[in-house]
């Protein structure tokens, strides 16, 4: 009896070890696909954005944004956040009225790079684009 109760034990043991390990080391799917959030907190208006390249979708492209309202622009945000497997990842809590009327979001993924204008007064729920592109080098004058 004591020798059947140990091998249980033993067996209970190796068993709890090995599903932890499992769960622990493997990450979910839909983690993966999880559309990241980044909230600005300064209003109302949001930003649905997918990063491309040649027509697929671009995995840990830095997407970031200045964004400078209220009296004087004396506020300001600087905003930055990663694309999904997806490509996709979304701003929120964007204010309807910034600086210069228009937002430029600026997506990079090692040489390749895209930027998108959005004007939030005019479309405060978006959802667009940005197409990555290899950067043009120009001769510094």
């Amino acid at each position: 009896m004591n020798r059947t109760s140990t091998l249980c034990a033993l067996f209970l043991l190796i068993s709890l070890f090995s599903v932890g390990q499992t769960s622990s080391t493997e990450p979910s799917t839909s983690e993966a696909h999880k559309v990241p959030v980044i909230d600005g907190a300064a209003g109302s208006c949001s930003m649905d954005l997918t990063v491309t390249a040649d027509g697929k979708p671009v995995y840990a492209a830095k997407v970031k944004v200045h964004i400078a309202y209220g009296f004087g622009s004396m506020r300001k945000l600087d905003l930055e956040a990663s694309t999904n497997v997806d490509g996709k990842v979304k701003f929120t809590g964007i204010p309807s009225k910034v600086r210069r009327s228009t937002l430029e979001f600026e997506a990079t993924k090692d040489q390749l790079t895209g930027t998108l204008s959005y004007d939030p007064g005019s479309e405060c729920q978006a959802k667009h684009e940005i197409v990555l592109a290899k950067a043009s080098s120009q001769p510094a004058k």
